[in-house]
């Protein structure tokens, strides 16, 4: 029976050396390696084009690149990309390069499927098959910049943690992701162009504050008292808006780092100026701001998107009480790839 190959990225760079020189191999050639695997984000070994032809060959035999490839892939008539991303166990999850004047962001995805099942996400109808792997995550945000980069011309400037599943329920793998992303051994992006977007795990949440994260956090919020969001979003039976209140409290406190909360407005459920007020309220807990979402509806969802009239009137509210507000636009809807709608419709 044959000896199952290593997962070479789930190796360190002295795991590599160790093992490179036990075989008689130059200790840069580890160096080497690791280069290709994170600064250059090989598919194979073969891209390694400054190894020789032997190494190449006696590195297949022992180990493998669990590459992330493109199943899929639509253009949507505002420039959004929705990518298929199959896995090395042929499931596929999402994500999305979205395209502004000011900056071509990623959206990526931390599991297959989600457990949290919020009633007004595509996601949340599915099930939560496993947590996706941090060189797994790492790959879309690869796949992506390269999409910036061939399709529009164009640097990846931002990542949110805003595709399918919850990233702090798969933090260890979500934390080291980031760490390959921002390390100047890895993509070197800044932390600060980086969210995690969660549901609300207020553990967790005082967990990045323990672990000093130097990346942006984003709370999908969506209602401003318990019963309503007790409604649309199950979680919160178990992370109340007072739990969350505080964690993001010590959140604070330890990064100094202001939250942004997402809303998206719902036609005649949470787009009065009541909702609104309770909005303010949980507002000043902490320096933050607010990103206003506008409703993409899903098949047989309960909810509607609200009238434009009243989504301005309710960042008007906000506003008018010294609120920091963005009112965010959706991109890629034509193709099923704003935001809540992401749920491998398209692949088969």
């Amino acid at each position: 029976m044959q000896t199952p190959l290593t997962n070479i990225r789930h190796l360190s760079l002295p795991d590599i050396k160790e093992q490179l020189t036990t075989q008689g191999q130059q200790g840069f050639r580890a160096k080497q390696v690791y280069e290709w695997l994170w600064q250059k984000s090989a598919r194979s070994f073969d891209d390694m084009t400054n190894l020789s032809k032997d190494l190449r060959e006696w590195l297949k035999l022992h180990y493998e690149i669990k590459a992330v490839v493109v199943a899929t892939k639509q253009i949507s008539v505002d420039r959004t990309i929705k990518s298929g991303f199959k896995l090395h166990d042929n499931s596929v999850v999402e994500g999305v390069l979205i395209p502004s004047n000011s900056r071509m962001t990623a959206c990526i995805s931390s599991q297959v499927g989600c457990s949290l099942t919020c009633k007004f996400c595509a996601t949340g109808r599915m099930e939560r098959l496993r947590n996706i792997d941090f060189d797994e995550i790492y790959d879309q945000v690869a796949i992506i910049k390269q999409q910036c980069e061939t399709d529009y011309d164009q640097p990846l400037t931002n990542i949110v943690y805003m595709g399918m599943g919850e990233p702090l329920l798969n933090y260890a793998n979500v934390l080291k992701s980031i760490e390959k992303i921002t390390s100047p051994e890895g993509l070197g992006m800044s932390p600060q162009r980086i969210t995690v977007s969660t549901a609300g795990v207020a553990k967790m949440i005082k967990k990045l504050g323990d672990d000093g994260v130097k990346f942006n956090l984003a709370l999908s919020l969506h209602a401003a008292n318990d019963e309503k969001r007790n409604k649309i979003m199950p979680i919160n039976e178990t992370n109340s808006l007072e739990a969350l209140a505080e964690a993001l409290i010590y959140f604070y406190e330890k990064t100094e780092t202001r939250p942004t909360y997402e809303f998206i407005v719902f036609k005649d459920f949470n787009d009065s100026l009541h909702d609104a007020e309770e909005l303010y309220q949980f507002t000043k807990h902490v320096p933050c701001k607010v990103n206003i979402i506008e409703y993409n509806p899903i098949d047989d969802a309960e909810f509607e998107q609200t009238t434009p009239a009243r989504l301005e009137r309710f960042s008007r509210y906000l506003e008018g009480k010294g609120v920091i507000v963005n009112v965010r636009r959706s991109r890629g809807k034509d193709i099923d790839a704003a935001c809540g709608q992401l749920a491998n419709k398209v692949v088969s």
